[in-house]
């Protein structure tokens, strides 16, 4: 299958990835990228175009500056800050947009992304559900926009609850503005771990066309997944707060010593903080059985977030030393090449990390968006999301890790 093949030589471009010093001028197809963050979306398609030479990202937009200087410095072009909702409703606001881009051309094909920050979505919102979330309505800021561009191509990553009970008229929205416009839209649940993710990683992926088109094929069955071993177990062994000599970027948060002394007690290897142990706080509550967590050696990891830095947000604990992860163990995680150079300071890069669409994810998307483009897909609605799954999407996910969904 092209997919497939897409996707196996341009993985190999992105696991030797660099900043990009030029750009390929010779191209079919432009790919603007908002809400980009760091770039994890671009970078699966400037890896394809390393080995297909058809794409070209010619720009992104965001609101944070520090990961505006991620984007361009590892992709050589513009990083615009941009309010989405701004050019939603001004079209001169979104002409002067396009023009700061490298060399955006009307006429030319054009995959617009659109990842918008999913916090609003987030099932960890659950006791604020009934309270508006000003976020959410940046999904149809981003559907008036496809609209006044009217890309051949749309993609949007979310979080699952996207397409939930509880936000699906969200995306009930996004859709019928687009369908309005002839597109064609099909969305389904993707598990990043199927796409050579170490990291069970669940996303809605949502991707609009005019002609019918393929959705991203799982690479890798549950029992293949890669595991927190194959992706961080060669790493050298550092302290807690003390960088790698050879990388900066192999350092975790310093920690207090009560913080040492509990994450001592937890059971190497996928181990869980003992009943008693820790803070008074965390006792007899079950929605903090993953704090102080360890992650297991030969398992996925959990979802990478920006909180990733902390061993008391979650199960982000190394399996055997006695410290959370660092940036480097989390960019990893996310997929992310050692030679991709995140810039900002040691918050800002976990949060770039955790924000960020998995690289093997994108490079997925990217694969099958050049494939629909070539007509080299058979189009089918297998796993597409008809009807919203359910109010959370938390429960559905501990079904399909379970194997009883």
């Amino acid at each position: 299958m092209k997919e497939k093949q897409y996707f196996d030589d341009a993985k190999k471009c992105l696991e030797k990835w660099k900043p990009l010093s030029s750009s390929n001028d010779e191209h079919e197809i432009q790919v603007i990228d908002l809400f980009c963050g760091a770039g994890g979306m671009s970078l699966g398609f400037a890896a394809l175009a390393q080995t297909e030479g058809v794409f070209k990202v010619i720009g992104g937009g965001d609101i944070n500056k520090v990961s505006l200087s991620t984007y361009s410095h590892n992709f050589n072009v513009p990083g615009v800050e941009i309010d989405v909702q701004e050019l939603a409703s001004s079209e001169n606001k979104l002409e002067l947009f396009l023009e700061q881009l490298d060399g955006y051309d009307p006429s030319k094909k054009t995959v617009l992304i659109g990842c918008a920050p999913c916090q609003g979505f987030s099932a960890h919102r659950k006791k604020n559900w009934d309270n508006p979330d000003d976020r959410n309505g940046l999904v149809e800021a981003f559907a008036e926009v496809c609209k006044m561009i009217q890309p051949d191509c749309v993609i949007m990553e979310n979080v699952p609850e996207l397409l939930s009970g509880r936000y699906w008229h969200h995306f009930e929205n996004f859709r019928d503005k687009l369908t309005s416009q002839n597109y064609i839209v099909k969305q389904a649940i993707h598990n990043a771990a199927a796409q050579g993710v170490p990291q069970e990683r669940f996303r809605a992926i949502v991707m609009a066309m005019k002609s019918d088109f393929s959705l991203p094929t799982d690479k890798l069955a549950r029992g293949k997944f890669k595991t927190v071993r194959s992706a961080i177990g060669q790493l050298p062994r550092v302290e807690a707060g003390k960088p790698c000599e050879k990388d900066s970027m192999h350092k975790s948060a310093s920690h207090r010593n009560s913080t040492i002394e509990v994450i001592k007690a937890v059971p190497l290897d996928g181990g869980s903080r003992p009943n008693g142990v820790g803070p008074k706080c965390l006792q007899d509550f079950k929605g903090f059985a993953d704090v102080y967590g360890r992650l297991s050696w030969d398992k996925p990891a959990i979802t990478i977030t920006h909180y990733a830095r902390n061993p008391a947000s979650g199960r982000f604990v190394h399996p055997d030393q006695h410290r959370g992860l660092t940036a480097r163990e989390a960019a990893r995680l996310q997929s992310f090449p050692d030679g991709f150079e995140f810039k900002g300071g040691f918050d800002d890069i976990f949060r770039q990390i955790g924000e960020a669409v998995p690289p093997l994810l994108s490079l997925s998307v990217a694969s099958v968006t050049l494939a629909n483009f070539r007509r080299e897909t058979s189009p089918s609605k297998d796993n597409i999301v008809e009807l919203p799954v359910n109010d959370s999407f938390a429960g559905v996910i501990a079904g399909i890790k379970n194997g009883t969904k």
